[in-house]
């Protein structure tokens, strides 16, 4: 175990923890589709409710300035965290796919018939489809970069991709199957030599690995507070102030004018212009909660202790007959997705669950992966800064007996 890493003490925060399945001790390993969240962060949501509920932004009085005052310190939190420039640039929205949504639909007004955009083979469905539906509005075209047998995108053939239509790159920080970490500062480097601005979808990077906008240099980088152990239906977009000031408005509503009338509108200035509705404020102050909660574990104890989780777990479970891995990234997150032998990747769940093991099945979001691999689904075990060695050995041990019923 990390030195200085307190895992007793640290689940005490997450009482679902404690929770039994099918008469057995809950082990859950599915993080990367969403993380439990600590008690501090619900004390907040729930005393906010209590105390301090009132629409942001809109009101003189008391209740109204206070919630203004919490969801605008979380924008400051987040600011920090990622190390933007200008709380300008952060823009709450309901997850990392409207932050991409809105990027595709406000961006792609900026581009023009015969464009192309790069993505990779390993995106999630939410990194693809906005892309394909701006495509069909636009007549712009997708070009993916393809990976090796490793699950490391093909560098290579990514610059090959760049030539005088190349509009935009949109690529994931770390994959959601393979648990690949891409090189985001080269992507965005060489997509940069040639003009061309670049988003990361961070989903799976931020509550894993330290994250620098200003050192990767991105122009936009997407995120969800529900997979850093926060509320959910909160997502965050960062983008650079000269992009977000040349986009249009993502949507129309309250707040994110400056003044209406039937003759015309003008918008509010950043990061309101994208910010139209009430938003829940209350989740969205309790994400710093969440941001302060990691930060006082620190971000690099959590890596180091989830890297040795998938190390150990890794090396055990290729002990098992016919075990599978998808994934041999040299640079990994702490992710496994694998199949035994040829069997059902729902199969393999199911029994899982029954042995009080929360893993992921199927095609995570990610259908031309799979494709790429040759199968139809995979199983998939994640890790949080909350698992330890004992539940990584009782996944072991449920997989073996999995794997002797399904021979």
């Amino acid at each position: 175990m990390t030195e200085n890493y307190d895992l007793q003490k640290l689940r005490e925060d997450f009482p679902s923890l404690k929770r039994e399945i099918y008469g057995k001790p809950l082990v859950y390993l599915d993080n990367t589709a969403t993380s439990q969240t600590p008690k501090c962060v619900v004390d907040d949501i729930v005393s906010a409710y209590y105390n301090s509920k009132a629409n942001v932004h809109r009101g003189v009085h008391t209740l109204s300035q206070e919630m203004t005052d919490l969801q605008e310190r979380a924008r400051r939190r987040v600011k920090e965290y990622i190390n933007a420039s200008s709380i300008e640039e952060i823009i709450f929205t309901r997850g990392t796919t409207e932050s991409i949504n809105l990027v595709a639909s406000s961006f792609g007004e900026l581009l023009k018939e015969g464009d192309e955009i790069i993505v990779s083979v390993m995106e999630h469905h939410s990194n693809i489809v906005p892309w394909q539906l701006l495509g069909q509005r636009k007549g712009i075209t997708l070009k993916v970069i393809p990976m090796n047998d490793e699950g490391v995108l093909d560098m290579d053939a990514y610059r090959k991709l760049f030539n005088e239509h190349t509009a935009f790159v949109s690529c994931t920080h770390v994959s959601n199957v393979l648990g690949t970490i891409n090189p985001v500062k080269e992507i965005v480097a060489e997509a940069h030599r040639h003009g061309v601005p670049v988003l990361i979808d961070g989903a799976q990077a931020i509550a894993h690995q330290k994250v620098d906008v200003v050192d990767i240099d991105c122009d936009f980088y997407a995120f969800s507070s529900h997979k850093m152990y926060g509320p959910t239906g909160i997502g965050v977009l960062y983008g650079k102030k000269e992009w977000l000031e040349k986009m249009p408005p993502y949507q129309g509503g309250g707040e994110m004018i400056g003044n209406v009338s039937f003759s015309g509108t003008t918008f509010a200035e950043l990061p309101f212009k994208f910010e139209a509705g009430t938003p829940d404020f209350i989740g969205i102050a309790a994400l710093h909660t969440a941001i302060d909660y990691i930060a006082s574990i620190g971000i690099d104890a959590i890596a180091s202790h989830e890297h040795e989780l998938l190390e150990y777990t890794t090396r055990r479970m290729m002990e098992i007959p016919g075990m599978r891995i998808f994934g041999t990234a040299p640079e990994k997150d702490a992710i496994i997705s694998f199949l035994i032998g040829n069997s059902h990747h729902f199969d393999t769940g199911v029994l899982l669950d029954k042995l009080g093991i929360e893993v992921r099945t199927g095609h995570h979001c990610a259908e031309p992966l799979m494709h790429r691999l040759g199968v139809e689904g995979v199983v998939r075990a994640s890790f949080a800064l909350y698992n330890t060695k004992e539940e990584c050995d009782r996944f072991i041990d449920a997989l073996k007996r999995v794997a002797a019923i399904l021979e």
